[in-house]
């Protein structure tokens, strides 16, 4: 991973022996679902879900699956299921592999 973006992606993500963790925040009951981009430490992710009965969750593992490839059983929330800050775990991926697609959205 180049020099130039490390310490910035390091500040929202990690390399796991599982993969990557991620923290998140969800920004629930958008108008559609999708990656919004990096801030403040975390990446922003818009859900058309309501955060009732676990539905923007299943709505946030589904926009993280679409994003970086993965199926939606590779993306496991370990914190903060009940509110907008999480933590996530993106099963099979490297930091490097996922790197670009968070660089991608820097504001």
């Amino acid at each position: 991973m180049p020099g130039a973006y490390t310490s910035r992606v390091r500040e929202l993500a990690s390399d796991h022996p599982e993969g990557v963790t991620l923290s998140v925040r969800v920004k629930p009951r958008s108008s559609k679902s999708r990656v919004l981009g990096v801030r403040e430490g975390a990446l922003e992710v818009a859900v058309a879900a309501p955060p009732v009965d676990g539905a923007a969750n299943l709505e946030l593992s589904r926009t993280l699956a679409d994003h970086f490839g993965l199926s939606r059983g590779q993306v496991r929330i370990l914190t903060g299921e009940t509110g907008k800050h999480k933590t996530v775990r993106l099963l099979g991926l490297r930091l490097t592999q996922i790197a670009p697609k968070l660089v991608e959205f820097r504001r």
